[in-house]
């Protein structure tokens, strides 16, 4: 079976094909994660500059091709379709409906497989084009089969019948010597707790400086350390930490770090947490479990699908201070080498590259299999098959 795996997003940054591959990792991973599941996979990615390149056995093809006002011009993408012949298109995103339909049009042979990277349904003025669209695709791949149903509600698809949950990546983070990390890390805590997310509203940091306050009269040890990039709330959560006794001692604000600083703060760290409201999916959250640290985030639909809906860490209630300081006290009690191997082993089991690998593929059989059993696309709603 051989996929091709398309990108229409354009870097704004106008990176080249090597520094793309090395800032864009999931494009990587996941192409590797499907080749590991027996696929022959080409990556085919938009890019103001053309090229061609091979990296553990899956080729990439830039070319110059996005979103132009007005009608896409595909042509050199199926060009380049037509050379490398696969069995199935698999599009990354959901935001691309005028590319789908030109490719449904020009390549009709091919089944067309859809990947969400936290879109939302469009507006109504713009729910014709979508629903046109995905009626010509034979699945959509979600992190959480909930995220369909704001898709369903809006009429773009029939029901969950062309809908597979899969994450949206995985993670080359492994566990280490939590006492050597510490070490290495700099951190220390009776808990450490990990935040790495932006400082925004979605992220919620009051809400989790609030339940840090609350559990730090149980747990006087505990420390909190805090990686973020964006930060338009860093003024509010300066001014909370600092009026408040319990976390001006307890809370440390690291900025931005290093990624490979990201995986030894991981395995240093007892607990991660995050206050998110909405998420695609989680990448600091898989980080977190192939580390094998103990999650205890939102209860959201994204994250409930990466946790095996609660087979490790906890959950707990969006903005609810109290639920979480409850949610951190009961991991910290459990936290030690047993859960951080049960987190591990879930990880291996769900989201490791020959778990995803397993997902993709499965997902792409199944895809041709239904379509070369009815001849039509499981997406299409009444009236649009």
């Amino acid at each position: 079976m051989h996929v091709a795996q398309i990108g229409f997003f354009n870097d704004p940054r106008q990176r080249r094909p090597p520094e793309l591959l090395e800032a864009w990792t999931t494009l990587v991973d996941v192409a590797e994660a499907a080749g590991l599941g027996g696929v022959r996979v080409s990556v085919v990615q938009a890019s103001s500059h053309p090229g061609h390149l091979e990296r553990g056995g899956v080729h990439y093809y830039f070319r110059s091709f996005g979103d132009p006002p007005g009608a896409p011009d595909l042509r050199a993408l199926c060009e380049l379709l037509r050379e490398l012949a696969p069995d199935i298109l698999h599009v990354h995103g959901l935001d691309f409906p005028r590319q789908v339909l030109a490719l449904a049009a020009r390549a009709p042979g091919i089944a067309i497989v859809l990947q969400d990277h936290a879109s939302r349904a469009p507006r109504l003025w713009r729910r014709a084009l979508f629903r046109r669209a995905l009626a010509g695709t034979s699945g959509i791949a979600f992190c959480a089969y909930e995220q369909a149903q704001p898709f369903i509600s809006a009429g773009l698809l029939p029901d969950l019948s062309c809908v597979y949950e899969i994450p949206e990546s995985t993670s080359r983070f492994t566990p280490g010597g939590q006492a050597a990390a510490r070490t290495l890390a700099e951190i220390e805590g009776e808990p450490a707790v990990l935040w790495v997310g932006h400082l925004d509203s979605n992220k919620d940091p009051l809400t989790v400086l609030a339940g840090i306050s609350a559990a730090a009269r149980e747990l006087p040890g505990l420390r909190l350390y805090c990686c973020f990039g964006v930060a338009p709330l860093l003024p509010q959560v300066e001014h909370a930490i600092d009026a408040d006794p319990l976390l001006r001692e307890r809370v440390r604000l690291l900025g931005r770090v290093p990624h490979a600083r990201i995986e030894q703060l991981m395995r240093a760290a007892d607990i991660f947490v995050l206050g998110s409201h909405r998420e695609g999916s989680g990448y600091a959250l898989i980080e977190a479990l192939a580390c094998g640290l103990p999650p205890v985030v939102t209860d959201i639909p994204s994250f409930r699908a990466l946790m095996g809906r609660g087979a490790v860490g906890a959950l707990w209630s969006c903005g609810d201070a109290a639920a979480f300081a409850a949610a951190l006290l009961r991991i910290a009690r459990q936290s030690g080498p047993a859960m951080r191997a049960l987190v591990r082993a879930h990880f291996d089991r769900e989201l490791s590259f020959a778990a995803l690998g397993a997902k993709l593929a499965a997902m792409y059989a199944d895809v041709l299999e239904r379509r070369g059993r009815t001849g039509a696309s499981p997406c299409a709603s009444p009236g649009n098959a």
